[in-house]
This record gives C-alpha cells, sequence and structure tokens, in this order.
C-alpha cells in the first residue's frame, strides 16, 4: 500500500458506532452527519415559520419536514466533497468568494492612499551562457564583458538621444573568449546596446 501523503493517514472522521447499548449501523454514523442533520431541521423549522415558502413547506407531514428530509440532505452532505473538501469548508470558502469585492483599486487600498511599488530592477546575464544576450541599458551605470567582443562607439546629437539610439555598440565574437574581463563604465544618459 502506497501512501502518497500522512495527511491521509491522520484524516480520521469521527464516527458515532453505538448510542447506551443500541448499536448503530456497522460502519458508525459521523458527527458531521448528526451536525448537519440538526443544522437542516432547525433551517427547515425556520423557514415553516416564514410566510409564503412556510406554508409550502408547512404542508408536508411532520415526519417527512422534521426527519426525513433533514436525514436525507445530511447524509447527501457527508458524501458530498467539493475539491476533496468536505461540504461546510468548500461551502464556507464559495460564500466568502462570494462577499469579496470583485475588483481591487490600487492594491487593495482605498483611492487616494499610496501604494508600494518596488524600484526598478535590472537583470544583467552573467556571461555563464553560450552567448551573449541583446541588451540595451542607459546609464549611469558599469557592465561588466567576459566574452571578446567588438567595440563601436557611435556619435550621435540630441535628436538621436532622444530618440534612444544607443551611443556605444557591442557585438560577441564568437569562438573567441577573453583573457580578462573589462568593465566599461557609462555616465548618466548614455546608451549601451548588446548584439
Amino acid at each position: 500500500m502506497e501512501i502518497r501523503s500522512y495527511r491521509t493517514v491522520f484524516d480520521l472522521e469521527r464516527r458515532i458506532y453505538r448510542i447506551d447499548r443500541v448499536r448503530l449501523n456497522p460502519a458508525g454514523v459521523p458527527v458531521r452527519g448528526v451536525v448537519y442533520f440538526l443544522a437542516l431541521a432547525a433551517l427547515l423549522a425556520l423557514i415553516a415559520t416564514l410566510p409564503g415558502i412556510g406554508l409550502v413547506v408547512a404542508a408536508a407531514p411532520w415526519y417527512l419536514r422534521e426527519i426525513a428530509l433533514p436525514a436525507g440532505l445530511a447524509a447527501l452532505l457527508v458524501v458530498l466533497r467539493i475539491d476533496g473538501r468536505p461540504f461546510h469548508l468548500a461551502a464556507l470558502s464559495m460564500l466568502g468568494q462570494a462577499l469579496s469585492p470583485r475588483t481591487v483599486t490600487g492594491c487593495g487600498r482605498p483611492v487616494g492612499a499610496t501604494c508600494w511599488s518596488p524600484d526598478d530592477l535590472l537583470l544583467l546575464p552573467d556571461g555563464s551562457d553560450a552567448r551573449v544576450r541583446r541588451l540595451s541599458y542607459a546609464g549611469p551605470g558599469a557592465v561588466l564583458i567576459t566574452v571578446a567582443h567588438e567595440r563601436r562607439e557611435l556619435r550621435c546629437g540630441a535628436l538621436a538621444r532622444f530618440a534612444g539610439r544607443p551611443q556605444l555598440l557591442l557585438r560577441q565574437l564568437p569562438g573567441r573568449r577573453m583573457a580578462k574581463a573589462r568593465l566599461i563604465e557609462l555616465a548618466d544618459g548614455a546608451r549601451l546596446q548588446l548584439r
């Protein structure tokens, strides 16, 4: 027998096997079923006192309304499992979902409150890949290059800088490695492009 989770071993359902000297069915009656029965019997008694629908429920014979219907529904609810969970846990989560707001505004805070957002993050490849990845980077900062490359500086005016054209272009040279890594520092607003 293969046990995939200890949760199934310790997920024991409490059952009632006898009341005083009277033995119930051999499998026992689940305590959850008794609680479901009592809750449904109380709910049907409450519905019978309401005007309108209460007339329909009150018209049914007492043994059907107070014993048979709650017992049948309780037996069904004990067997019913939604997403592997007992009915009462699944019903609570569905009720919580139904009562929760449909949209969240500004990280769940009221309008006008500030919302924290992380700073811009930059991820640069460390050169352990077989090739250099395409990358565009705007300074200030520094770039450490460990692969053989061809460096080309581009002259560009204010209009080209505004359009985002790179000032420094690096291309990997295939099949060669550098003996020593090279650090390139970029001034504020300088753009580097790797190809």
